[in-house]
């Protein structure tokens, strides 16, 4: 097609044929569309278009070349023609029948060519060449006219394309003979990365990054203006607010320089699924090649973690969309309870016809306590006619599971009782015969055991302590109530259960229950303790290369989330990830999130912004690791950052395994002890044998060449050798409490010992050894949890953390001593989780510094000039606007910010100072910090959900914030007493002092909406005597301390 330039090369379709050596006929398009739509509407020459809606824009000549059809055949091959189209240049050239595939009469194509002009010189030409197939030009001509459609021509024909994926001609040999090529070469499916990296908006992270540097710079130059004009008149208070507002900076500076380089990720299931799942040269059978997963649930006590919620983990977690065969559940109970063992065997026995039921509906989500709670229509997206059938019977079938769970501890009682009246019975008979048929005088004391449903005695703890039989005092057991499942699918039949199964899967992942050895005198450390329990066994009965470890109540809410998750540890450059944090999400909240429960600026925006570095710390549930990496291995490789900043990269050298004698005392210690190699692992030999499959199972698959480490395609397609006495003895000695003597477990092997926040360490030591973390974030979420809602469970859940990193401050996991492979703003990362706790200090004393300015008339500054009001105000502005893109950029709202922020006050105040506290008896005194486990339980009221937030629970974390609030109100009547009994009052001073101090009360709100419990309950009595007290300490005040109008003060507040 080309556009005309002058009137002169305007024609006119003609119904006469075409004649030898002419060029094809042209066609005048009259209009164009607003779309840019082409549109005949008439060939005659003549046709005016012009009118009353006609615009110089509105109709544009063209000249169309029509491609030769049957009553347009082109006649280019005699030398006539030829010699004619040479001689004339400007015209077009007949279309020639040449390919550049060597066919010349079938083919489509474009050929340049390369020819000479009449002069001789060599000059470079473009010829466009078309050939077409016959058609029948019977078949292309107009119903009704008779004359040729070229349009029906165009589209309607059977003229060949040429060769690629999109079409291939059914003659492959007139291509593959000269140019190699085949159709397979294009049906082949091209290599797809499994997940890509989304960069925060430059629109957003620029901005965001220049208000860091402004703020910076206006905390310089505050600091440095206010230690330069100190307050003459109460050095005490300046120098108080200067030590403070120092430590402040530094702190904020710790805490924002990680959030440089936030950025997001996205996964692509179905590029999973296309290389791991579908038919391949590799995989004919199209089994899943992906590698196995052990799922780790940890519980301690059924009171505070009730056994109906830890049943829902574990149905949600049978229930997952993974390979059956390539998933492996294990529970672990570290209080021995028989009431969690015959829970889990309830469970495992209802989940025969849950987990059958969820993949038949495809059910969302498959925790039957979460599902059957959802408000929505649930035959939302369901087609299957019975399904309505299906979900009644399966919904009655779950609530006599949960009464079966709720009567599980009246049943085990009266058995105990039944049994143990039964052995006391034997017991009298036997010294009725030893006495000559009369009972002794002496009494008959008879051991109140526990029993199981078989008779026998439960190798745990019993209700009745006794020895050998009591927390911290009883056997390892170990019992595997879910078989390892066939490699191919079984399906069920129609009377499966009552339900029809038919091309139903009813196959169950493997489930074992786990409760460790414990014995007097050993350390067991806690929950890191029981995890090393698990990885040791489960190495012995599945050896899983990654494990996904959860707490009893995080559900898996996601059932793709495994896979999600697999698709970072499957991609290119996934052989370095150590593991896959996934965030915490919580279900049971108020409404309002009165306490930050949801902590969404910590997921949402601080662990996002981890993922730009070296990747998010570890939090101790929802995580999958990799278990080569977990018993303390190198990545395949590393880098060092070396310089002021860590700015000098450079490749980690390969650390080699040492002897013995290498690694004894005497010799020099060359590097840093984290990138030693872990080599003692116990004496069992199972195990050990265990961790070179477990890393081969576990890399990439290399199905490309830039994928470095990779593993063959189908290697993992060898079904799983069932379990054998042997096996499971030799797991049940990996759990005993003397296996880790003289080993490297808890020290360089596992989950580290030493913490009560084992969690942070564990990850830390992972990323100081060169491994990087990845934040997965999943639509819907990946797992969903409780989180305590009440005042003193959430202060003890915040004092347990704060605890743990003053732990970390004082030991050698302090990020100071970081390794070289650490990136910088990682450093920072984990020295903040070291340093936070310490803010209390100075977040108490300035908390209480607006009441100090009331009392004493004083305040931090000399006088209120524009200098430090320009620079308050500076400050404040730029805080303000980081908080809003951040916000932009992480997807929090406002309202979660703000409760943040409030609760940092309240924690800050309560929590994160007794953790300092008790952190430095810890070091000082030798002091063990014993922490309480968060209850998973609520309050039993059925009319309000949220009657856990109502109980008020006395501690002493209440004191300081009570002591605050209290402080501040009775300052704001001393300053308003003071103002009113002045000769000349200052209302300016008042109204400057009293807005800190209700500053300072409104960060405290949601801890005193707290201590006032269920609304309407507070007595009103309270708020007499609050006001009577406050109204008598003023005056008071005013009578020892009457106001002194000679004194030059300044009113306001911190």
């Amino acid at each position: 097609m080309e556009s005309s330039n002058s009137p002169t090369k305007k024609s006119t379709l003609s119904s006469s044929s075409s004649t030898a050596g002419r060029p094809p006929q042209a066609v005048k398009f009259a209009r164009r569309t607003s779309s840019g739509r082409v549109v005949s509407l008439s060939r005659d020459d003549d046709l005016d278009m012009s009118g009353e809606f006609g615009g110089p824009n509105d109709y544009i000549d063209y000249t169309v070349f029509m491609p030769p059809t049957p009553d347009n055949q082109p006649m280019g091959t005699d030398s006539a023609s030829s010699d004619h189209h040479q001689s004339r240049p400007d015209e077009p050239r007949p279309y020639k029948s040449s390919s550049l595939f060597g066919d010349e009469s079938k083919r489509v194509g474009m050929s340049r060519r390369v020819g000479e002009d009449e002069g001789g010189n060599n000059r470079a030409k473009m010829d466009r060449t078309v050939s077409v197939m016959k058609s029948n030009k019977s078949m292309l001509m107009r119903s009704q006219t008779g004359e040729f459609d070229h349009n029906r021509w165009l589209f309607e024909t059977k003229g060949t394309y040429g060769i690629g994926n999109a079409f291939w001609s059914q003659d492959e040999e007139a291509y593959g003979s000269d140019g190699g090529m085949s159709r397979s070469d294009f049906m082949d499916k091209p290599w797809k990365p499994l997940t890509r990296k989304i960069k925060v908006p430059a629109a957003i992270l620029s901005p965001y990054r220049l208000l860091v540097v402004l703020r910076l710079i206006a905390l310089g130059l505050f600091l440095t203006w206010r230690i330069r004009n100190p307050n003459q008149d109460a050095m005490w208070l300046w120098g108080m607010s200067i030590v403070c507002e120092i430590w402040f900076a530094f702190s904020w500076l710790l805490d924002q320089l990680p959030k440089l380089n936030p950025i997001n990720r996205a996964t692509d299931l179905s590029a999973l699924s296309d290389k791991f799942d579908q038919p391949s040269p590799a995989n004919p059978h199209g089994k899943s090649d992906l590698p196995g997963v052990d799922i780790f649930i940890s519980t301690a006590d059924p009171e505070k973690e009730p056994p109906l919620v830890t049943s829902n983990t574990i149905l949600s977690i049978l229930a997952v969309d993974y390979p059956i065969e390539k998933l492996s559940c294990y529970i672990s109970d570290d209080g021995g309870s028989i009431l969690t063992f015959e829970a889990m065997a309830e469970a495992v026995n209802f989940a025969e016809v849950w987990v059958p039921f969820c993949r038949k509906h495809k059910i969302h989500p498959r925790n039957p306590d979460s599902y059957f709670s959802i408000k929505s229509d649930p035959t939302k997206n369901k087609k299957r006619p019975d399904f309505v059938k299906d979900r009644r019977w399966i919904k009655r079938e779950y609530d006599e599971f949960k009464v079966k769970i709720n009567g599980l501890p009246e049943a085990i009682r009266k058995r105990c009782e039944a049994y143990n009246s039964r052995e006391e019975k034997k017991e009298q008979k036997i010294a009725r015969e030893k006495n000559g048929g009369s009972l002794p005088t002496e009494p008959i004391t008879v051991t109140k055991a526990t029993w199981m449903t078989d008779g026998t005695h439960w190798p745990g703890t019993w209700y009745s302590a006794t020895a050998d039989h009591k927390k911290g005092d009883h056997a390892g057991i170990l019992q595997v109530m879910s078989k390892v499942p066939e490699n191919d699918p079984v399906y069920g039949h129609p009377d499966e259960k009552v339900l029809d199964f038919t091309d139903v899967d009813i196959r169950l992942p493997m489930f074992a229950y786990v409760s460790r050895e414990k014995r007097p005198g050993y350390d067991h450390n806690k929950k890191a303790g029981a995890m090393n329990a698990l990885v040791r066994a489960s190495a012995v009965l599945s050896n899983g290369p990654f494990i996904l470890n959860l707490d009893c109540d995080h559900y898996i809410y996601n059932s793709l989330a495994i896979r999600e998750g697999m698709c970072f540890m499957m991609d290119r450059g996934g052989d370095r990830i150590c593991y896959i944090q996934f965030p915490q999400r919580f279900e049971g909240i108020d409404p309002s999130d009165r306490y930050a429960n949801h902590n969404t600026v910590f997921f949402d925006g601080n662990m996002r912004a981890l993922d730009g570095l070296q990747g998010p710390v570890y939090v101790g549930t929802g995580c999958m690791f990799r278990r080569f990496a977990l018993y303390g291995f190198h990545p395949p490789r590393a880098n060092e950052y070396s310089g002021l900043f860590g700015q000098i990269k450079s490749p980690a050298p390969h650390i080699l395994v040492q002897s013995e004698e290498e690694e004894s005392d005497s010799q020099p210690l060359t590097g840093h002890p984290d990138l030693n190699l872990p080599k003692k692992f116990g004496n069992s030999s199972i195990l050990t044998e265990s961790i070179p499959i477990a890393e081969f199972q576990g890399r990439p698959l290399a199905d490309h060449m830039s994928v470095k480490n990779g593993r063959p395609p189908g290697a993992l397609l060898i079904p799983r050798s069932p379990l054998d006495a042997p096996t499971v003895a030799e797991a049940v000695a990996v759990i005993s409490c003397w296996y880790e003597d003289k080993t490297e477990w808890g020290d360089r092997i596992g989950w580290i010992y030493g913490s009560v926040t084992e969690d942070v360490v564990t990850g830390y030591r992972m990323h100081n050894r060169g491994w990087r973390s990845v934040y997965c974030i999943t639509k819907p979420d990946a797992f969903r949890g409780t989180a305590p809602i009440n005042l003193t469970d959430r202060l003890h859940q915040v004092l347990r953390w704060a605890t743990g990193s003053v732990e970390i401050f004082f030991s050698r996991n302090n990020a100071i001593l970081a390794s070289s492979r650490l990136k910088f703003l990682q450093r920072m990362a984990y020295l903040n989780v070291g340093i936070y706790p310490f803010t209390s200090i100075f977040l108490v004393v300035y908390c209480f510094l607006p009441a100090l300015s009331l009392f004493s008339g004083h305040f931090i500054v000399q006088t209120l000039n524009a200098t430090f009001l320009v620079y308050l105000l500076t400050i404040t502005i730029t805080l303000t606007l980081l908080s809003l893109l951040e916000v932009k950029w992480s997807g929090i709202a406002l309202e979660e910010w703000w409760r943040n922020e409030q609760f940092w006050v309240i924690g800050g105040s309560s929590a994160h100072l007794a953790a300092v506290l008790q952190g430095l008896l810890k070091v000082i005194a030798g002091i063990e910090i014993s922490f309480t486990l968060t209850s998973k339980s609520t309050a039993e009221d059925e009319d309000d959900i949220y009657a856990d937030l109502y109980v008020v629970k006395w501690t002493s974390l209440f004191i300081m914030p009570l002591t605050i609030i209290v402080v501040n109100l009775v300052a704001v009547f001393i300053g308003f007493s003071r103002t009113v009994y002045s000769v000349i009052p200052q209302w300016s001073k008042l109204l400057g002092g009293a807005f800190f101090s209700f500053w300072v009360l409104a960060h405290m709100y949601p801890f005193a909406k707290g201590l006032m419990g269920r609304r309407g309950r507070m007595p009103t009595i309270v708020y007499v005597w609050s006001g009577l007290v406050s109204i008598t300490v003023s005056l008071l005040w005013m009578a020892i301390s009457p106001p002194d109008d000679t004194t030059n003060t300044s009113g306001g507040s911190s």
